[in-house]
């Protein structure tokens, strides 16, 4: 196997790369990166060695084509994406430019050049929301910020080029992921490295929003069966079953920082109709079809994480203290958090 990995400097990709050289010791791995502000060497350090680094956007498709010609690539898996629902309400070309766009590049070059499979990792964001039940791979896509209609949008290339082109490619649509290497501008990581300088956080109304957490590692690894077995034109949800509100999350995060309540301040939801309130998938059919299952148990790999942004420092310190990362903060919160910043 020659794999192309885009999006590998970031938090889900560099986690399938660790993966990826465990499943296949002898695979030639290849990633391209655009490292922008969530992508970074410093994600990369331990496998740097053994991986072929290429630095550049998805949406290149001369670029993208030189690589999987020269580094003669037969399976592409693309994390590349812009991910953040908050920062899409503020600049939403850019997510359509990488989540859409960057998609038919891939699709383009990986078709003409004859790659063997490409799995387009997406997200549960794309259903929209659901009161009750669960969403299955055939519910219909109703996404409700530009970041998940971006995503939609690849997901619907991917299916349009396997029924038009018979492009070998597969889907993925992932819950909610935490873990270690995760940017800290999601719940988890941003709440953590705020608790841990004795900052307040943000919860979003009264945190009742629900979610589906499941880790990077067992999210890797539904990606990497997908890409061993999954049916070219199919989708699999890659989720974990163990729903839990925003302010159950936060209270974990509050105990492992040892902080109280006073350090939670509660405002109104910026994104107001459209914040999903709760996400649920049906993952029997990845279950079924590539035998993968969840295997991280939620709390204690929670509790887990936490302490793993306690020890290491050296990581997110540089990027929290980045002067653009400071300015998206008090650009989308602004006075609520200025007197923490």
């Amino acid at each position: 196997m020659r794999l192309l990995v885009t999006g590998a400097a970031g938090f889900i990709g560099s986690h399938f790369v660790r993966l990826a050289l465990e499943r296949a010791p002898g695979a030639h791995v290849v990633v391209l990166d655009a490292l922008r502000y969530s992508g970074h060497l410093s994600t990369m350090q331990d496998f740097w060695e053994q991986v072929r680094f290429y630095p550049g956007v998805v949406q290149d498709p001369t670029l993208v084509g030189h690589v999987i010609e020269v580094e003669k690539v037969t399976h592409v898996v693309n994390f590349a994406a812009e991910s953040h629902n908050d920062r899409s309400l503020q600049d939403n070309g850019a997510f359509v430019h990488t989540n859409t766009f960057g998609v038919q590049v891939l699709l383009d070059q990986a078709r003409r050049h004859g790659v063997e499979k490409v799995v387009q990792v997406s997200t549960d964001e794309v259903y929209g929301s659901i009161a009750e039940g669960d969403f299955t791979e055939d519910s219909p896509l109703r996404p409700n910020t530009p970041y998940a209609a971006s995503k939609a949008g690849g997901d619907l290339l991917a299916r349009a080029h396997h029924v038009a082109f018979r492009t070998p490619v597969v889907v993925t649509r992932g819950g909610n992921t935490y873990g270690p290497f995760q940017y800290p501008e999601k719940l988890i990581p941003f709440f953590l490295t705020r608790l841990l300088d004795g900052k307040k956080v943000p919860l979003y109304g009264d945190g009742g929003q629900v979610r589906e957490w499941i880790h990077a590692r067992d999210h890797a690894a539904g990606v990497w069966a997908a890409l061993e077995r999954g049916a070219p034109g199919e989708a699999y949800n890659v989720g974990d079953a163990n729903e839990r509100t925003n302010a159950e999350v936060v209270r974990v995060l509050l105990e492992e920082t040892e902080r109280d309540e006073s350090f939670v301040k509660r405002i109104p939801d910026p994104r107001a109709g459209a914040h999903d309130q709760r996400y649920s998938m049906d993952c029997a059919k990845a279950r079924r079809d590539l035998g993968w299952a969840p295997e991280v148990p939620f709390e204690t790999a929670l509790r887990e994480t936490a302490r793993w942004y306690r020890e290491n420092e050296w990581w997110w310190r540089p990027l929290v203290e980045d002067d653009a990362y400071r300015q998206f903060v008090h650009s989308f919160y602004g006075p609520t958090l200025a007197e923490d910043l």
